[in-house]
């Protein structure tokens, strides 16, 4: 089978075409820095140089694969809509990559108990209606004859296998950490967030490429931590014992509102149990901690 993965240099992206290359799948990658062309060839991409706003580029490789992975971004209509329009009533799978910061209520470090499943009704906040919007637009598709599928990652970590290594979220809190010589949080930093293994989560991906119902969303999570706890880890890596809560504004000041208010001070908790059931997921990475021990530098 031919696959076609937007943001193939990406840190979910490679992962995702490492582990179909070694399944025996063709891998197609867009790349817009032509220096990454040889280094993705090494790998065994076939990388195409440009980018998701090339509309006949984009149109042309999704027309030449059977299944489309689309992790270059989750919230950028226009590229999307070319590849809806270029697949409708092919039958051919389109899997969209979203994000689980669209359950984050805006709480400022505040815990909550509630777990969103699938099938639990997302009314979001304004921040974050485009992208679930572009989630429900894709999911709707399925009746277009396109074999639509959306996954949502929680808090992604460990050690990506394709050119980026990095996640996004503890990468971040881990700079901030080592330039204040403890870990940190924002406001009561009691928020929670769902977890999941990068090669984990590459797993989904295969799973649901070869068994995903059209029309069908999963969570991707195997473990749940807080920020204070995460904090912790951090300055126990450091060697020290405290560690530093930041306010809001401070945060706005070093990440931005957006990553601030919806990455580091909100709550994301989503179980995967769907996932598990339907596609026999199996998820056996539960190692967060240990990541932030051993991995992190």
């Amino acid at each position: 089978m031919k696959v076609f993965i937007t943001g193939i240099n990406g840190y979910i992206g490679g992962t995702i075409a490492n582990l179909l290359i070694n399944k025996g799948y063709e891998v197609t990658g867009l790349v817009r820095r032509p220096e990454l062309l040889a280094p993705l060839s090494a790998m065994g991409i076939k990388a195409i140089a440009g980018t998701i706003d090339n509309a006949a580029l984009l149109q042309s490789a999704a027309v030449a694969a059977d299944a489309v992975i689309h992790t270059a971004s989750h919230i950028d209509p226009y590229s999307l809509e070319v590849l809806l329009h270029t697949l409708k009533g092919t039958g051919k799978t389109l899997i969209h990559t979203s994000g689980s910061s669209i359950l984050g209520r805006k709480e400022y470090g505040a815990a909550s108990s509630f777990i969103y499943t699938e099938d639990d009704p997302l009314l979001p906040r304004i921040e974050r209606i485009a992208w679930t919007g572009i989630n429900n637009h894709v999911l709707q598709a399925a009746t277009t004859g396109i074999r639509t599928i959306v996954i949502i990652p929680t808090m992604v970590y460990g050690i990506g296998r394709g050119l980026h290594k990095e996640s996004i979220q503890l990468p971040l809190l881990w700079k901030i950490a080592r330039e204040k010589g403890q870990g940190i949080y924002v406001e009561k930093g009691e928020s929670i967030w769902s977890n999941v293994h990068v090669a984990d989560l590459a797993e989904l991906y295969l799973k649901a490429l070869e068994n995903a119902p059209a029309g069908s969303a999963f969570y991707a999570e195997n473990g749940e931590a807080s920020f204070k706890e995460i904090a912790a880890a951090m300055s126990a890596k450091l060697g020290v014992s405290q560690t530093l809560s930041l306010s809001m504004d401070e945060a706005i000041g070093i990440f931005g509102p957006d990553m601030s208010h919806y990455g580091l001070a909100s709550n994301s908790r989503a179980s995967s149990e769907k996932a598990r059931r339907i596609l026999g997921w199996q998820p056996s990475i539960n190692g967060i901690f240990d990541h932030i021990k051993n991995e992190i530098s």
